[in-house]
């Protein structure tokens, strides 16, 4: 089976990538971080989901790779600390970067700015914008919470979209990034409530 790396936004020919797959990502990839958390013997927490780690096969399957920094999660406790923070700056939960704290909901955070990426279009991390939007979720967070949707989204979309899909992606964009790991939710909580097809 042939697999390409995700390119935000656009096909491997260089064309956009539709509203219909950049759905279709964000909802095999809850899946898969719902399996690797809720599913599995022991949770696995990926530690570097980004969107380079996400491989697309023909018809835009998603496949969630490179498990090098995976780990197996707490089981007793809510989190574990973690001397060597690893990851990809950008999509690091913050008590993750700041304390080393590990658990599944440094995954949710990093695929809540995967969907990020998705909605607008924008990296991560981009350096060509000022220096107060260098950062998606900065940058996202006053206009998640103003409800301007319409301000986050992709001007390539061109208006193409579903809007009850797009206004799930963002409600699981906004909760999956919610500062407090406390608050956020979990991966078993994202998808019935905001990524059902």
């Amino acid at each position: 089976m042939k697999l390409e790396i995700m390119d935000i936004g656009k096909n491997k020919d260089g064309s956009m990538l539709s509203w219909e797959d950049r759905f279709k990502i964000a909802v095999g990839i809850g899946e898969a971080l719902n399996y690797l958390h809720n599913q599995t013997s022991k949770p696995i927490i990926h530690r570097d989901v980004k969107s380079s780690n996400i491989l697309l096969s023909h018809g835009f399957e998603p496949h969630l790779s490179d498990f090098g920094l995976a780990m197996w999660g707490p089981t007793s406790s809510s989190f574990v600390i973690q001397d060597d923070v690893v990851g990809t700056f950008g999509y690091l939960a913050p008590e993750y970067f700041m304390y080393g704290k590990v658990s599944d909901k440094i995954d949710v955070y990093a695929f809540g700015v995967v969907l990020l990426e998705l909605i607008s279009g924008r990296e991560p991390i981009d350096s060509k914008t000022c220096k107060e939007h260098e950062s998606l979720v900065t940058w996202a967070k006053p206009i998640l919470e103003s409800g301007d949707v319409k301000s986050l989204l992709d001007p390539k979309l061109e208006g193409k979209f579903d809007i009850a899909q797009m206004n799930k992606m963002v409600l699981a964009a906004s909760l999956c990034i919610t500062q407090s790991a406390r608050l956020r939710p979990t991966m078993n909580q994202v998808i019935p409530m905001a990524m059902i097809l």
